[in-house]
Parts: structure tokens; C-alpha cells; sequence
């Protein structure tokens, strides 16, 4: 990906085939962010990065003084910083159940897709990680039969921790079932055409479909 602005006071410290950093910069082509987008290569990372992250870790982000470096954090950071157009809900409860939902993809998803993606556990575990999203997956297609996005009638933060690994599926093995899946394939296609998503593509990741 492009950096997005050569004049921008914020810089983001992306790895262009992670399902973490792209979901941040759904975020920040979502709200329209001035920023340097730096693709970075696990193996190969820059020398300053240790020097602002105590982890040495991507994503970062660095917005002047403050250097953030958990996706969620950042997501959170961008919404409440740009507060147009907003991707948490105004209300309490609303606002809870969305981080529900975000600590439930977290929780069930997210590290199934890390463990098959390491590709460092035994093919047992990997296989079984890949049965263990397939099967979520379908599970929760016929929710997407009743609201737009992910559980709301708004696109969220949610959404936008969600997108990027339905977009990995293929170089994950996963294949959805058309019939059961479709409420979830009707979603994926609404979402993958979004011009924040587009946006947010590296091309390392346009590599992942055809």
C-alpha cells in the first residue's frame, strides 16, 4: 500500500500480510487519516521500531508523541481522535456489546488464523484450527441474513476486525459452503466492494484473491 500522505505527523509501521495491521488501516482509510503507511517485513525491521516499541512488534502506530502498538488500542485511539464518522456506538450498552463482539472474534478467530497462518504447529493442530474456523464461520452465516454489518445496522470497529480475515480464507484453505454460508458470502461480497477496505488493501494482500 501507498503511503496515503508524505506530510502527515502520524506513521503507521504496517506488515502488508497481517490481518492486524489491515485491520487499522481499514480504520484510518475509513475516517479519511493523514498518514504515512510504512510496509515493513517481519524479517526485516526497521531499526527505530525497537527503539519505539518495547516489543519490536507490528502494527505500531506513532502519532507524534504517542507510539501505540496494539491494534485495538489504535482502532479505539482513531475513532475517539477522529471522531467522524464514528465506528463504536454513541450509547454505553451498544458500545459494550460491540467490544463483546471484537473480544469474540479476538477470543474464537483470530488465533486460529495466527496458528494456521505460523504454520509452525504440527499438521494435526493446523488442521484442526482450520476445521475449528470453517465450522464458526458457518455457524454464524445466518446472523448476516438480519443486519447489514456484523450484528448492527452501522459499519463498526467490528466489522473492520472481521473483514480481513474472511478475506484471508482462501490462502487459509477455508472454503464456505455456498447454500448454508450465503447470508456470510452476501456480506463478504458488500464488504470486500467498501472503499475503506479498498483502500486498505496492501498488494501483498490483493494477492490473496484473484
Amino acid at each position: 500500500m501507498s503511503v496515503i500522505s508524505k506530510h502527515s505527523s502520524m506513521v503507521f509501521y504496517s506488515d502488508g500480510a497481517d490481518h492486524y495491521s489491515q485491520r487499522v488501516r481499514m480504520v484510518l482509510a475509513e475516517k479519511g487519516v493523514a498518514v504515512d503507511i510504512i510496509n515493513v517485513e517481519k524479517g526485516s525491521l526497521p531499526e527505530d521500531l525497537a527503539d519505539l516499541n518495547p516489543y519490536n512488534s507490528l502494527p505500531t502506530l506513532v502519532d507524534r508523541e504517542l507510539v501505540l502498538y496494539e491494534s485495538m488500542v489504535m482502532m479505539e485511539y482513531l475513532d475517539e481522535r477522529f471522531p467522524h464518522p464514528p465506528l463504536l456506538p454513541v450509547y454505553p450498552v451498544a458500545r459494550a456489546q460491540s467490544r463483546l463482539f471484537v473480544y469474540r472474534i479476538q477470543r474464537d478467530w483470530s488465533g486460529l488464523v495466527d496458528t494456521i497462518v505460523a504454520g509452525r504447529s504440527k499438521d494435526t493442530v493446523i488442521d484442526r484450527a482450520r476445521k475449528e474456523l470453517r465450522e464458526g464461520l458457518i455457524t454464524i452465516a445466518p446472523i448476516f441474513s438480519e443486519k447489514e454489518f456484523f450484528m448492527s445496522d452501522e459499519f463498526t470497529l467490528v466489522d473492520c476486525c472481521f473483514v480481513p480475515i474472511l478475506w484471508r480464507l482462501p490462502v487459509l484453505g477455508i472454503q464456505l459452503p455456498p447454500k448454508t454460508a450465503k447470508p456470510l458470502s452476501d456480506y463478504m461480497t458488500r464488504m470486500f466492494r467498501r472503499e475503506s477496505f479498498q483502500a486498505s488493501l496492501s498488494e501483498a494482500e490483493m494477492d490473496m484473491r484473484d
